[in-house]
């Protein structure tokens, strides 16, 4: 006959990242081991700054690319708080490619991130508006203006060619981007995508600080501005510049 023990694991806060243990039932048998987790991940409630806003997303895309995705609480406990208001500890400004999804690959849950999305990531006057928001009413600490490897929007800029429709629109807004990348001399049109990828994020950054609510933020140290790129081959975010 098995005999089966089961331990309950008290709360305890794991050393060095923001996991909740609330409760860990081990099952033991004489023939194995199994472990069944029921633990919840609970970010901090109250995140002051950038740098500890941008750890939370270091460490959760960590978790995205080795598949070891915290156990996110998504039920109607989380829905019915956040019913009381929202405090999404960053804002990010990213791609609407299928393949990047922030709260994904930032392993993140309901109300964690403030997400503003188009093709290609750039900034007009309703998503400049949008930061703004974060900004000033969330009280964000954290703006992240994230591109990602082989973007659709930049390398139709690249190619070149008529854009039908508003499409014109975006390739309008990234083409200063491409023509700065060309001027790091002749380089594969890989090279140069890829380049322009990474200039097109810093001018989306350029423009996000000519906000007069963005500047204020800055100068009083209320707000951090990072650039970032996401590969799609790794699932790795890498981080472009400081602010």
């Amino acid at each position: 006959m098995l005999h089966h023990i089961v331990l309950i694991i008290t709360p305890a806060l794991v050393s060095g990242c923001t996991l909740q243990e609330k409760e860990v039932k081990t099952t033991v048998s004489k023939s194995n081991t199994t472990v069944i987790p029921d633990s919840i991940y609970e970010r901090p409630e109250i995140v002051t700054s950038g740098t500890e806003a941008k750890q939370l997303l270091v460490d959760g895309n960590k978790r995205f690319m080795e598949a070891k995705q915290a156990n996110i609480d998504m039920g109607s406990t989380k829905r019915e708080a956040l019913l009381k208001g929202q405090k999404p500890f960053a804002a990010i400004i990213s791609c609407s490619d299928s393949r990047v999804p922030p709260e994904l690959i930032f392993d993140q849950g309901l109300g964690d991130l403030f997400i503003i999305r188009n093709a290609g990531n750039i900034i007009d006057a309703v998503s400049l508006g949008s930061v703004e928001y974060a900004v000033e009413h969330l009280k964000t600490s954290l703006i992240v203006v994230l591109g990602h490897q082989s973007c659709g929007a930049v390398t139709a800029t690249v190619e070149g060619g008529e854009a039908p429709g508003s499409i014109s629109a975006i390739v309008k807004k990234i083409t200063p981007s491409v023509e700065k990348a060309k001027q790091a001399g002749d380089v594969s049109k890989e090279g140069l995508i890829e380049q322009s990828i990474r200039e097109n994020v810093k001018a989306t950054i350029t423009e996000i600080k000519m906000s007069p609510i963005v500047k204020h933020a800055l100068k009083n140290g209320e707000l951090t501005i990072l650039g970032a790129e996401y590969h799609l081959n790794s699932g790795e975010v890498k981080w472009l510049n400081a602010e």
